[in-house]
């Protein structure tokens, strides 16, 4: 099998120059003659440039002598031509050293065979000829396949499928022809029936050139192989049953009709029908039954809008009446005062719900939301699924399976496929496969495919996994359903990825006001007079006689009346917008309902028992001496409750939360040691390579998933789109994905535009998803030193200008904001930072600039009574101990400082460099407060802060340009809160930073330092700040 893919073009040319001078007709039934080899000696040639002579003389390298464990294997099962070039110097020296197979192929090839003939005369030199014609057939057949509905390109048929290439005539037909070969399956097995030459080619192309074309020569698993050939190259072609043909008219009018009904009742609207692919639905219905049986429960699907409101309406049982309402403008009501959002459009909605199958079970069906970046929700669906296989325990992942609807345009043109199907078979990414189906509209939008794509299918990209193909003519519904049947039936026996490309049309545009003939007017004038798929059914039901004319209105009537009372009910219809959220989130608070601040201090017993845990490394474990150093200063550190750092805080925030029962994952590029080397999460013994994670053993019989920290591939886009999924699915975990550097994240910009910024208020969906990005000026230049703070708080969503309720019983700023902003100062305030995001009833995402330098800052530590919750111990308040959104002056002020002449607030790292740049000018009259949550805005401590001290400047002092950072963020929301307390207004705020620049940071190191100290001489100079400089 390998041999064929590696050889098959140099055994062309071989068999080319023996077999005959020339080939004079692709039609096999014209040649009446055979021309047989005569040269005596000859090699296979790694390239075919090569001439015979040269491959032949004297000058040819010496290839290297072939292993003996290699010498047995049978003749399909070669690797390379060069491996077949050392496989026959080999037998020329010794025939009996080669497998039998390959001795009579050798001595075939060379004109040495016997003259003993076999069956109807068959010699060996036509087995072999044979056995080229069939492995063509697996190879190329799918060129010759009927799968363009429209006829629109006449495909170059391979010569290889000619068998008049092979030497055979019309003679030939109806001789008898035995092919098998052990270890092989369909056409080539063993066990297979002696055929004529007819028979055989009737079957191949039955098989393999009919309404389905298949590609999977370039897997390189012969069982997976063999398992496919199984299934296509059976002795007779797939037949349904009358019964069978009956569901899926049914099936198939449901979708037709849909759709008519729709465009009949709001012809002017946007619908992105699937009109053209009518197929589709009965294709998704049988594989969901098909996948039901063999075991899964729960499927979770991602797809671009086409097709969308018949995928929701007919497959996952979306009320019909909910889509005809929204359809009439519908909006949804429950209770009063309720949160309902933005909402979106409703061809981007997503729904849940379980649906009987035809086998008597019932699966559970989810759609996710998706917006109009085609398949930007694809690794949302695979982190999702990922999720649910946790969460069921579905160790085997047998139960839970994603399925992904592409588009043909996109499929080839959005790099998120790729990394999508890159993470397929990643240990901690891995779903257990994904069935893709592409519909493949032939155009995307209004560009054609050769202007979309430089490979010859759209699905190409699949190709480089071992991925199988099945390319289906979407006219042909029976052939639409065995080949979704097919794909279940692969994707739960091998675990792996799967794609069915629906080659199909538009029957209208890209939507149905659209004008198609602009740019395709050849294409349309052939779809204006092509019949639908239901039509073609039912003509092909009719003439076999199976159902009647009557019968088959029976069904149409039955349908459209069901439709007109759905559409009478939705005029009275009201939607329940949540009924579609998962049972895991129950309790959980929507904005419109208080959830209490709680308390994130943790028991000081507890914080010693899991902190002794995770400092522990196993007897006889070599460890790095410079990783052992760190974990034995951590151990060090419980004992002395002093000195934690950044990633000591995060680890033992990460244990507390795992002892409290609570899933841990934390993924992205280099996590598991960190990008600055101070995580150490996982450990390596430096003698045998052994991992341990030390978090994996905070609790007896922990589960091995139960914290996970993974490095992810180098992808942001897909990995941090499968957290963003993972994180949706159960409220209870607390996910994180974590940038290599803070400005690596704009590859992944799509996902937070349009899913984490916005997917509560867009779709109701809640995430606690946090998301670190790396990000301070320490003279790494443009690309290493700003996690682009300002984007994120740009898309936040709070008033600037307009103080909530700020009381602590009755606070739901959060709850209110589209998510936080922070940037965090000591490990303490980390810890409870990442504690917070569980402790509530509630989730937002958490969008934290971590830092660098800080990560070893001799003065960025913290003391374990600051984690604990012991009345007295720092940080304790009223409430108890928990995430300071504003670090107040280190100095112990009083309520009222009427002597302070400035008040500088800052956020981030640069807080160590003024306060070290104060103690040097000895500016005891500045106070600096830091600004840790800096979104939502905490407008009650700042004016606090304010009444603190009323006679000071005010300075907002930042290291990043002036257009960027969180400048234009805190401006218009600290004059809001000035004005509250008569302090002024904007001219009364005095900037301290760099000016506004294109690059983020300077490249020179020196114009780094001098920039630096500027800006922390000049935020404690005695002088007034002179704001703006005139």
């Amino acid at each position: 099998m390998a041999w064929f893919r590696g050889s098959f073009s140099i055994t062309k040319q071989a068999i080319k120059k023996t077999l005959y001078s020339q080939v004079r007709s692709s039609n096999y039934l014209t040649r009446t003659t055979r021309i047989l080899p005569s040269q005596t000696s000859r090699f296979f040639h790694t390239t075919v440039s090569k001439s015979l002579s040269s491959a032949s003389g004297t000058g040819s390298p010496v290839p290297q002598s072939v292993p003996l464990c290699r010498l047995t294997d049978s003749f399909l099962d070669g690797t390379s031509s060069v491996y077949l070039e050392e496989l026959q110097r080999t037998w020329e020296q010794d025939p009996n050293s080669v497998d039998e197979s390959w001795d009579n192929f050798f001595r075939n090839f060379v004109g040495q065979a016997p003259t003993s003939l076999g069956i109807s005369g068959q010699t060996i030199q036509e087995s072999m000829q044979l056995l080229l014609l069939v492995r063509a057939y697996q190879v190329v057949g799918h060129v010759k396949a009927k799968i363009d509905p429209l006829g629109l390109v006449k495909p170059d048929l391979p010569i290889e499928l000619d068998p008049s290439f092979y030497g055979f005539t019309e003679s030939d037909l109806d001789r008898e022809f035995f092919v098998g070969v052990w270890n092989m399956s369909g056409f080539m097995s063993e066990n297979r029936p002696v055929q004529t030459l007819r028979a055989i080619l009737t079957r191949l192309e039955q098989a393999y050139c009919g309404s389905i074309g298949y590609e999977y020569m370039h897997i390189s698993d012969r069982e997976k192989c063999n398992w496919i050939r199984d299934k296509i190259e059976t002795p007779l072609a797939t037949q349904f049953s009358s019964e069978r043909r009956e569901v899926i008219l049914d099936r198939l009018a449901w979708s037709t009709l849909f759709e008519n009904f729709l465009a009949t009742k709001w012809t002017s609207a946007k619908r992105f029908g699937l009109e053209g692919g009518e197929t589709l639905i009965p294709g998704m219905k049988e594989m969901f039954d098909r996948a039901a049986d063999l075991g899964v429960d729960n499927i979770t699907i991602g797809m671009a809008h086409r097709a969308r409101l018949n995928v929701l309406g007919n497959v996952v049982r979306k009320p019909i009446r909910q889509i005809f309402s929204e359809f009439s403008g519908g909006q949804p009501e429950d209770e009063v005062e309720c949160y309902t959002g933005t909402g979106d459009v409703k061809y981007h909605l997503g729904t849940s719900y379980d649906r009987p199958t035809r086998g008597g079970k019932r699966i559970h069906l989810a759609l996710v939301a998706n917006p109009s970046h085609l398949e930007a929700v694809n690794p949302v669906v695979l982190g999702k699924t990922r999720a649910k296989q946790y969460f069921s325990n579905d160790s085997d992942r047998s139960k839970n399976m994603g399925i992904l609807i592409h588009g043909d345009g996109s499929f080839a043109g959005q790099g998120v496929v790729y990394e999508t199907f890159h993470m397929s078979a990643l240990p901690n990414y891995t779903t257990g496969g994904t069935i893709h189906l592409v519909f493949n509209n032939q155009v995307a939008f209004t560009t054609d495919p050769s202007f979309g794509r430089s490979s010859k299918y759209c699905t190409d990209v699949a190709k480089a996994l071992d991925v199988p193909i099945f390319h289906v003519n979407g006219d042909d519904v029976e052939a639409v359903v065995h080949a979704c049947q097919l794909a279940a039936d692969w994707r739960q026996t091998f675990h792996s990825d799967v794609v069915v490309d629906l080659v199909c049309y538009r029957r209208f545009g890209h939507n149905e006001i659209d004008e198609p003939s602009f740019t395709q007017p050849k294409m349309y004038k052939v779809i204006r007079s092509h019949p639908s798929s239901l039509k073609i059914y039912e003509k092909k039901l009719l003439e076999s006689g199976e159902v009647t004319q009557e019968s088959i209105e029976n069904t149409y009537n039955k349908v459209n009346s069901i439709l007109n009372e759905e559409f009478m009910a939705s005029k009275g219809s009201i939607s329940k917008k949540r009924d579609w959220l998962s049972s895991h989130w129950s309790g959980f608070k929507s904005p419109e309902h208080l959830s209490r601040i709680r308390n994130t201090g943790v028991n000081p017993e507890i914080l010693k028992t899991v902190g002794k845990a995770i400092t522990v490394l196993p007897e006889n474990f070599t460890v790095h001496r410079a990783v052992r150093k760190i974990y034995e200063t951590r151990a060090q550190v419980i004992e002395t409750g002093e000195g934690i750092d950044w990633g000591f805080a995060e680890a033992l925030a990460f244990a507390t939360l795992l002892a409290e029962g609570n899933h841990v994952r934390l993924s992205g590029q280099d996590v598991e040691r960190g990008t600055f080397s101070h995580r150490h999460a996982v450990v390596h013994d430096q003698e045998t390579g052994q991992k341990y994670c030390p978090l994996d053993h905070v609790i007896a019989n922990q589960d091995e998933e139960m914290f996970t920290v993974s490095n992810s591939s180098l992808s942001e886009f897909g990995v941090l789109g499968f957290e963003m999924g993972y994180s949706m699915e159960n409220p209870n975990s607390l996910v994180i994905w974590e940038a290599q550097f803070g400005d690596f994240a704009n590859g992944a910009q799509v996902i937070f535009d349009n899913f984490l910024s916005s997917g509560e208020a867009k779709w109701l969906r809640q995430t606690g998803l946090v998301v670190l990005l790396p990000h301070g000026f320490d003279g790494q230049g443009p690309e290493h030193s700003s996690g682009k703070l300002e984007r994120y708080l740009q898309m936040a969503d709070d008033n600037p200008y307009v103080i909530p309720e700020m009381d602590a019983t009755l606070r739901k700023q959060i709850q209110n904001c589209n998510w936080q902003v922070a940037n965090v100062t000591t490990p303490a305030n980390f810890f409870h930072l990442l504690r917070r995001q569980i402790h509530r009833d509630f989730r937002k995402p958490l969008i934290v600039m971590s830092p660098k330098n800080l990560l070893r800052h001799k003065d960025c530590k913290s003391n374990l009574s600051e984690l604990d919750d012991v009345e007295g111990h720092p940080g304790f308040d009223k409430q108890g101990t928990r995430f300071k959104r504003i670090i107040k002056d280190t100095h112990d002020h009083s309520d009222h400082e009427p002597g302070i002449r400035r008040l500088v607030l800052c956020s981030g790292k640069i807080y160590y460099e003024l306060d070290e740049e104060r103690k040097k000018a000895d500016a005891r009259d500045v106070a600096i407060c830091r600004v840790e949550q800096l979104c939502p805005f905490p407008f009650n401590i700042v004016q606090r802060e304010l009444k603190r001290y009323p006679n000071a400047e005010v300075v907002w002092c930042q290291e990043e340009p002036m257009n960027m950072g969180a400048y234009n963020y805190i401006l218009p929301r600290l004059v809001t809160a000035m004005k509250a307390e008569d302090r002024g207004g904007y001219d009364d705020i005095k900037y301290v930073g760099r000016m506004p620049t294109a690059a983020t940071a300077t490249g020179f190191y020196a114009v780094h330092l001098k920039e630096q100290a500027e800006i922390v001489q000049k935020a404690v100079q005695p002088e007034p700040i002179n704001f703006p400089p005139c």
